[in-house]
């Protein structure tokens, strides 16, 4: 009886409890809100000064919210175009004008997260929310995800909706939120972006001012336009769903050009400036850097960047005005410089564009980290993926000659050099120093795509995705990079294989002294990523003005005081060319183009490039002794013939010296040139009936069957003879670049060609050229024909060569050469499709 007792009052008791903790929870909670009359409430804080590192100012960021001023000026509902308050309650909170101010189902949604042991998370806010949490909570339990944050700012979210108008509720809200770039408010947003009033902008501007508080370092259009371009189109088309705007109206906002520039302010590197703050925002949040009086000494040289600054302007000035041809523009507007201590990452100077606030060329965007087609200033990589692999040595003859790459697409890639020729067998080192194009995706396809994009994440640049998403144009500078990470992964060549990774800030500190952040030590760190003998080769070569003289010259503007590699780049359609060179003491990187990617004209990575890059160096390393590229053990100089890349013959006509990671070196001698009886009249081999007195000993070419035609044409003395067909096959294990192609091949059209027939044109002039290679003696015809049979083409001499009538279907071509002896051989067939 007395156990029933005490069961029955504890159920009392519990049941009180259970009615009562809810409610008092609930008061007490309320009790501890702050103050929603408080929401215009200022602070005055000291500013966080970011400085070089020698203690220069370079600026000063006051709290914008603060009585003594800034980038934040509240204005009036009225005066804030319909298209940005309709854009924002799109993308924010549809149902802005309808709710009671508190997201019940992001409530519920937190509850269930909590009770399932996860954080609250604080997406789904209505506007009203956001308010609060922004002017309302403390700076630390604003960034907290907890389940009692968000009850605390949804009550006080109610509270704000009885108290103030839906109106006054998103004229706070826009004058209050932050947009990035120092700006609080619509206006100072408008100013920071667009360099002009909130009044003055239009429904493409207002979409992207919209979509930019959700992550305003993410979307920042300064950092990177294309992210914030996609954001702005998921703007206006939440106003379209919404029934603000309609399709067209929204499509011709998405089309608009958005120019970058905000109003003048005093700011010192402005680029960097901009980097270095959005990295304290990540490390330490907005609130942190506008309020919390850092002081941040940073990596920058002041009066480097400045030298930096100068150049830049003083040459796009010259490319607008060339002293040589007056009148003539080459439409470049634009240029970026970055410029990197190997030894450390630490960035020495950044400059972004010529001025920070010229809204002409989107002065704002930083070009050092946007994203860009390098060019040939990719190729080092790419060479680089191969020394390492064992793929080729820097002595490896590579054939340039007309070649047809297959793709995954199934359509033949021919790649063009620079000057629209071919010139036959050239060694690696010269390949690379004369940026020879066929060369550098013959080079890719031997070693792969995966493992040149593999070799070049190793060495800092991320921008590079999925392997898939590339084809051999990748070497060229098919796929897009950021200056600063082009010039980084130039730092691991300078740095002997040790991964560069760029970092802007030393130190961290309160007014008061205490330290927040030192660079930490683990950075300085051994990261090989590349062998340091590879890293040397390739420094080696880029440094070699002898073997870049045929392609640059022997006095290009490539060519320093002191010894220094350098690459340039330039993009098929002359949008963008690049510089990228070092020393072991500092590199650097430029780009030259338009920030809109209009193409420039008659302009080189030599010629735009360049000039900026040279006078950079020049000055940069006045007070810098003179350095040689420290060269690694393992390495071993050796005599090669020049031509083959093996151990000279007595035979070889010319030889020099190369370096070679040891173990690679040529064991084997020169069998290219060989010393023969050859009669004078004809240049053939003699045979037993040819009279003596024609009978004469000269060196003749015995070339790989790739090389003959393109040699024959070039006049060199080509030993011609089938019976010497098998002679290079102890080549193909040696040098591994060499392929064995078969004696006849069709080489036009390229395997797996689509023709597109035109019916506005009469089928009589619609031709496609045919051209066959026959590497065999005694060739008495040779016929091209079709697989049902049918012969499309016939010859009876050199050069095969025709054009032929396009029929409709798919086709598989067949070339047939009949030889003196009665033998015939036919080539591979060739798969091509002529579309009606």
């Amino acid at each position: 009886m007395l156990r029933r007792s005490w069961l029955k009052r504890a159920l009392i008791v519990v049941s009180v409890i259970a009615a009562v903790a809810p409610p008092a929870a609930l008061a007490a909670l309320w009790l501890t809100l702050p103050d929603v009359n408080q929401l215009y409430r200022r602070t005055q804080t000291p500013s966080t000064r970011i400085l070089d590192r020698y203690g220069r100012l370079l600026y000063e960021i006051f709290d914008p919210r603060s009585l003594s001023g800034g980038r934040h000026t509240p204005i009036p509902l009225d005066r804030i175009p319909l298209r940005l308050r309709q854009a924002t309650i799109a993308v924010e909170d549809a149902s802005f004008y309808d709710n009671p101010g508190v997201d019940f189902a992001g409530i519920a949604r937190a509850l269930w997260i909590n009770l399932r042991g996860g954080e609250a998370l604080a997406g789904g806010s209505t506007i009203t929310q956001q308010l609060a949490r922004m002017l309302l909570l403390d700076p630390g339990e604003r960034s907290q995800r907890t389940l009692l944050r968000k009850l605390r700012e949804s009550l006080l979210a109610w509270q704000i909706a009885r108290r103030y108008s839906k109106d006054e509720v998103l004229a706070l809200y826009l004058n209050q939120v932050y947009y990035g770039n120092l700006a609080y408010g619509v206006e100072a947003a408008a100013r920071a972006y667009f360099g002009k009033s909130v009044s003055e902008l239009d429904l493409a501007e207002c979409a992207l001012l919209a979509g930019l508080p959700q992550s305003p370092v993410a979307y920042d259009p300064f950092n990177d336009p294309a992210p914030a371009k996609r954001r702005q189109a998921i703007v206006l088309d939440l106003m379209v769903k919404n029934g603000m705007i309609g399709e067209e109206e929204a499509l011709a906002a998405k089309q608009a050009r958005l120019s970058y520039a905000p109003a003048p302010f005093d700011i010192r590197a402005p680029h960097f400036v901009t980097y270095v703050r959005q990295w304290l925002e990540r490390e330490f949040g907005t609130d942190a850097v506008v309020r919390g009086g850092l002081v941040v000494t940073t990596t920058l040289d002041l009066a480097l960047n400045d030298a930096a600054q100068d150049i830049v302007r003083a040459h796009l000035r010259r490319l607008a005005n060339p002293a040589d041809q007056p009148g003539l523009s080459h439409n470049a507007n634009n240029a970026a410089l970055v410029a990197l201590d190997p030894r450390t990452g630490e960035i020495l100077a950044m400059v972004g564009s010529p001025n920070y606030f010229d809204a002409r060329i989107s002065g704002a965007v930083n070009a050092a980290i946007a994203l860009r087609q390098p060019g040939s200033a990719i190729k080092p990589i790419t060479y680089a993926t191969a020394f390492a692999k064992g793929e080729l040595t820097a002595a490896t003859p590579i054939y340039d000659v007309r070649t047809a790459f297959p793709t995954r697409e199934g359509l033949p890639y021919v790649p063009v050099n620079y000057d629209r020729r071919h010139h036959g067998p050239i060694s690696a080192r010269q390949a690379l120093a004369t940026s020879n194009n066929t060369a550098a995706v013959s080079v890719l396809q031997r070693v792969g795509i995966a493992a040149m994009l593999d070799q070049a994440n190793a060495m800092g640049i991320r921008s590079f995705k999925d392997p898939n998403d590339y084809g051999l144009a990748l070497t060229l500078g098919g796929g897009e990079v950021r200056l600063l990470e082009l010039a980084a992964a130039y730092g691991a060549f300078a740095n002997q294989g040790q991964r560069v990774d760029p970092y802007a800030v030393l130190e961290v500190t309160t007014v008061s002294g205490t330290r927040l952040y030192r660079r930490p030590t683990h950075y300085a760190t051994r990261n090989t990523v590349l062998d340091p003998r590879v890293a040397w080769l390739i420094s080696d070569i880029l440094a070699d003005n002898a073997a870049r003289a045929p392609a640059f010259g022997e006095a290009s503007v490539l060519r320093l005081s002191r010894p220094a590699a350098v690459k340039t780049g330039t993009t098929t359609d002359f949008r963008d060319n690049w510089t990228v060179g070092y020393t072991p003491q500092i590199v650097a990187g430029v780009w030259v183009g338009n920030a809109d990617g209009q193409p420039m004209q008659r302009i080189s990575g030599v010629t735009g490039a360049g000039p900026i890059w040279h006078d950079f160096m020049e000055i940069a390393h006045r007070a810098l002794p003179v350095r040689w590229f420290e060269r690694p053990p393992g390495l071993v100089r050796v005599e090669v013939c020049a031509l083959s890349g093996m151990l000279p013959s007595p035979d070889c006509i010319q030889t020099r010296h190369e370096w070679f990671l040891e173990g690679t070196q040529p064991a084997q001698p020169d069998t290219w040139h060989r010393r023969m009886r050859v009669d004078a009249l004809t240049g053939r081999p003699a045979s037993a009936d040819t009279p003596r007195e024609r009978i004469v000993e000269r060196v003749m070419l015995d070339l790989p069957a790739p090389l003959r035609e393109w040699a024959r044409a070039q006049g060199w003395p080509i030993l011609d003879s089938a019976a010497n067909a098998g002679h290079h096959s102890s080549l193909i294990t040696h040098h591994s670049s060499i392929i064995n192609h078969p004696p006849i091949a069709i080489l036009r059209p390229d395997p797996g060609t689509i023709y597109r027939a035109a019916k506005e044109l009469p089928s009589s002039v619609q031709r496609a050229p045919l051209e066959v290679r026959v590497d065999a003696a005694d060739v008495v015809s040779v016929d091209v024909a079709l697989a049902n049979g049918e012969v499309i083409a016939r010859f009876d001499r050199a050069p095969y060569r025709t054009f032929w009538q396009l029929s409709a279907g798919r086709h598989a071509l067949v070339a047939r050469a009949r030889l003196r002896d009665g033998r015939v051989i036919e080539s591979a067939p060739v798969h091509i499709t002529v579309l009606p």
